[in-house]
């Protein structure tokens, strides 16, 4: 019997087509087991995305702590690709460190701390993941980002002005009275205030009553002093002395030994200043990590 020529042609005719067909579709990512989704070829894992969700549950955090965890975790790995990029590592060690300085916060020992992690089902590699993370952009941030953040020196001065008021216009010599003690010596305080007669009574007024420290504190001016003292001290004279408050050290006072106006700006500005900066690098930050995203391929299984 002679070959069916007509059919054998129709096969590989069939087969010529399919093959061109599944050539024409689009390649799909081979995911190992386990592995959720890649961040430019960095796997990250069901078990990490679990893992990161019991932390971050047992921080209280909100939100759809699935989807916030694989957030955090994409965030993580393009941290930690960019810090590769600079050539920056992070040891071990730095990250043990880090992850006992979270144990001290938390008065608590590196065992009870991994205790308190296993107990809820975390890892405490979970942790260090991402404190690694951190280390990691903390330096990015250091060595790169932070050059780009440039705070207004006018601006800062003419907030600053704005800023000054009647209560924070003074620079003073000031001495502190300190009833020492942790029972309420308020009544032994306002006794001492009734017979002040100015700085230069302070010590031997001192000395007619018990457990007294009379200290030097020194010249101040009003923007380094809390508000409600500065707010006091304003519309006190020479030779007067703040009515007692609480203090670590007991129950203390505040006495002028010298006042004059002095509009001072710095310490304003200083912390107009650390308030832009870290406004602005908060910004940077996010628009570099927003970057990064944009840019990042991101496949998911």
């Amino acid at each position: 019997m002679k070959p069916d020529w007509t059919m054998a042609l129709s096969r590989t005719v069939a087969t010529i087509a399919l093959s061109v067909m599944l050539a024409a579709l689009p390649v799909m990512p081979s995911f190992a087991a386990g592995v959720r989704l890649t961040v430019n070829g960095t796997p990250i894992t069901d078990i990490q995305i679990s893992q990161r969700a019991r932390l971050m549950k047992l921080e209280h955090h909100p939100g759809n702590l699935t989807t916030e965890a694989t957030n955090e975790l994409i965030k993580e790995a393009l941290e930690l690709q960019e810090a590769k990029k600079y050539n920056i590592n992070i040891t071990d060690q730095q990250v043990d460190d880090s992850f006992k300085t979270v144990a001290t916060n938390l008065k608590l020992s590196t065992d009870k701390l991994e205790q308190l992690l296993n107990g809820n089902g975390v890892g405490p590699d979970t942790l260090k993941d991402r404190i690694r993370a951190t280390l990691a952009w903390n330096q990015v941030t250091s060595n790169v980002i932070m050059a780009r953040v440039q705070v207004s020196e006018a601006q800062l001065t003419q907030e600053a002005q704005s800023k000054l008021t009647a209560a924070n216009s003074y620079d003073y010599i000031l001495k502190q009275v300190t009833f020492i003690g942790k029972g309420a010596r308020t009544a032994d305080a306002n006794r001492y205030r009734a017979q002040f007669k100015g700085c230069d009574s302070a010590v031997p007024l001192s000395e007619k009553f018990t457990d007294v420290a009379v200290t030097d504190i020194g010249r101040r001016h009003a923007t380094q002093l809390p508000l409600p003292i500065a707010t006091e001290l304003g519309a006190l004279p020479v030779g007067g002395i703040t009515k007692p408050h609480a203090d670590p050290g007991g129950t203390a006072m505040l006495a002028i030994c010298e006042k004059e106006v002095a509009k001072d700006t710095t310490f304003i500005t200083n912390q107009l200043r650390a308030t832009a900066g870290n406004d602005q690098l908060q910004q940077q930050q996010d628009k570099y990590l927003a970057d990064l995203k944009a840019k990042a391929k991101i496949v998911r299984s």
